[in-house]
């Protein structure tokens, strides 16, 4: 059974963002985004993904979904290029959707056979170990804390905060260069506090919403924007030509599929969808379709922990 990507266009009036593995508000960025939309005709085309044929696990997540005949995979709404649905077409996009949807692929569950739940960050752990969902693909940082609850499979990309600038900014090339200048973020949020530290000696504006923040960064208001990377990516993406990331992380954000704590049979075969994907290809092509449309190289993913 093979599944194409239907042209996901997104014609984006508000968008929306949340500082996910950050903390924070949500936000409206409040204008429409320039740049290439994932899925459009002059985007890097998508990879196509088959539903693997004859899966058996003994899972009983896995086994409940196959009763039901549909996953349910928790996701963000509000995070263009990375987790973003369209309120006109109902249609999803972004690199977390397309790993969603390519490791559901390899499951057994072809596209028609999920059902996406949007689930807020701060419930995440709630929805997972409640079985709200069956796995939650949403910029979920991999930490020792949130092991205490949920299970994860990965990681499947390491974000780390880093820093937006206007795309003609030639002074700020690092945490290193951000010594009196005007750097925002938002309230709440670990990149706010990083940021704080004396060392980097930056003049810290903190404001409710991280569209608030790029707002007076392309207004020159600010010097620059700090939240994980990935998020950043989303808005010079959305505002290509104006904006861009700097590109060198200084804190580690290792996102991971989340999934119920104690199956483990499902954790390895999501990790291992995850480790075949990269070596033949797919992820790579995924990425370059979706956060790859911000200008920024692709990386390699860290190595799968399995624990």
């Amino acid at each position: 059974m093979k599944l194409r990507k239907s042209a996901a266009v997104a014609a984006i009036a508000v968008l929306a963002l949340t500082a996910t593995a950050c903390g924070g508000k949500e936000g409206s960025a409040g204008d429409k985004p320039g740049g290439t939309k994932p899925g459009s005709s002059d985007a890097p085309a998508l990879p196509t993904y088959t539903a693997a044929t004859g899966v058996d696990l003994d899972s009983p997540v896995f086994k409940k979904a196959k009763e039901r005949g549909k996953l349910i995979i928790g996701a963000k709404a509000d995070q263009p290029y990375l987790g973003f649905e369209d309120q006109a077409t109902k249609e999803r996009s972004g690199f977390d959707i397309e790993i969603a949807k390519m490791v559901a692929a390899d499951l057994g569950f072809s596209e028609k056979q999920i059902e996406w739940k949007t689930v807020d960050s701060g419930v995440r752990e709630t929805a997972i170990s409640k079985g709200q969902v069956d796995y939650y693909v949403g910029t979920y940082t991999i930490n020792d804390e949130r092991k205490k609850q949920v299970g994860f499979a990965g990681p499947y990309y390491k974000a780390g905060a880093d820093l937006l600038v206007r795309k003609d900014e030639t002074a700020i090339t690092g945490k290193e260069s951000v010594k009196g200048k005007k750097v925002c973020s938002i309230v709440g949020s670990t990149p706010l506090q990083e940021i704080k530290k004396p060392e980097y000696g930056a003049s810290v504006v903190e404001l409710a919403k991280y569209s608030d923040c790029v707002q007076q960064l392309l207004t020159k208001q600010v010097d620059a924007v700090t939240t994980d990377d990935s998020i950043l990516k989303g808005y010079a993406a959305a505002n290509k030509g104006k904006l861009k990331v700097v590109g060198k992380p200084f804190t580690d954000e290792p996102y991971g599929v989340g999934l119920n704590k104690d199956d483990k049979v499902l954790r390895e075969a999501i990790s291992k969808s995850l480790e075949d994907r990269v070596k033949d290809g797919t992820y790579k092509k995924i990425y370059e379709a979706t956060l790859g449309l911000s200008g920024s190289d692709y990386v390699d993913p860290p190595a799968i922990e399995r624990y």
